[in-house]
């Protein structure tokens, strides 16, 4: 799910161009981090991989994707990064662009 309050409010923020900078920039480190967590790496890189994610997601109204990076890094913090089921994460992600750059060019976020 996406806050479109959030998206509006950060796009009120620091202007329409602002806006489309720092979205093109976590989608590409966010792809980064993704494609990280999506070929199993080592229990310790877990949990900075999620921490990135969750903030990015958080600052983009991306809550379901912040959610899903939270509960993992709980568990990667507590020594369980082995457990965290990364292509859950990685399913949530693509699903949070998609509805984000669907949304985008829909006009929800003008």
């Amino acid at each position: 799910m996406i806050d479109w309050n959030r998206v509006q409010e950060l796009r009120d923020e620091i202007g329409s161009d602002g806006f489309a900078e720092v979205a093109d920039m976590f989608l590409e480190e966010a792809d980064q981090a993704v494609l990280a967590l999506g070929t199993s790496p080592p229990p310790d890189a877990v949990e900075g991989q999620l921490h990135f994610l969750k903030g990015s997601a958080l600052n983009l109204g991306l809550s379901d994707l912040a959610a899903i990076c939270q509960e993992g890094e709980r568990m990667a913090a507590a020594g369980h990064g082995a457990k965290v089921d990364t292509a859950r994460v990685v399913a949530a992600y693509h699903a949070s662009r998609a509805q984000l750059l669907g949304g985008l060019a829909d006009g929800r976020a003008a």
